[in-house]
């Protein structure tokens, strides 16, 4: 696997393509990921990987940052620090946020685009927000989107790319989210 890896490097340098370490490379080093993981242009902390633990059933929209080391402390006192980053199972973190040291995200939790997780979530709850702060258990969350679903539009798989969304479709759904939001398989 090495070797493989070392050449993979190599091609990347020679074609000038660089796109760092990918998930196995950081799993060969020591992370953790359990099944069902998905990160989309998620940037997780090569430097110091071994430190982070991602449980099954867990998505990293895009542009996540897992952030095991703080280097706030770095200039004054010659050390950064440093924490492992535990994610359950069964979570779900927003666009662009981002997770610092030291912090456990409990089992089916969601936490919100663009938060900043600078404390422990714990398991079944929603956060959000910069620090991150409770906004509701997750039962009370889909029970008030569940409710929503009843009144808004609901679009099955053919209103998605995955499933060749034609211009019709498009131009109903435009139409149709004017006034709020709408759920799609």
């Amino acid at each position: 696997m090495r070797f493989l890896n070392k050449l993979r490097n190599i091609i990347r340098s020679w074609l000038g393509v660089d796109y760092g370490p990918t998930i196995a490379d950081m799993v060969d080093m020591g992370m953790k990921v359990g099944k069902n993981f998905s990160a989309e242009k998620a940037r997780i902390d090569v430097s110091h990987c071994w430190l982070i633990s991602i449980g099954d059933n867990v998505t990293l929209a895009p542009n996540v940052y897992l952030l095991a080391h703080d280097a706030s402390t770095k200039r004054h006192l010659g050390y950064t620090k440093i924490g492992k980053i535990t994610i359950g199972n069964n979570v779900f973190v927003g666009a662009d946020t981002v997770v610092m040291p030291d912090v456990k995200i409990g089992d089916n939790s969601i936490i919100g685009t663009r938060s900043v997780v600078t404390k422990d979530v714990p398991d079944n709850t929603v956060y959000a927000g910069n620090p991150a702060r409770f906004i509701c258990t997750l039962e009370d969350y889909l029970k008030k989107n569940e409710a929503k679903m009843k009144s808004r539009p609901v679009y099955d798989e053919s209103y998605t790319l995955g499933g060749n969304i034609n211009k019709s479709q498009k131009e109903q759904m435009v139409s149709e989210l004017e006034d709020g939001i709408g759920y799609v398989k």
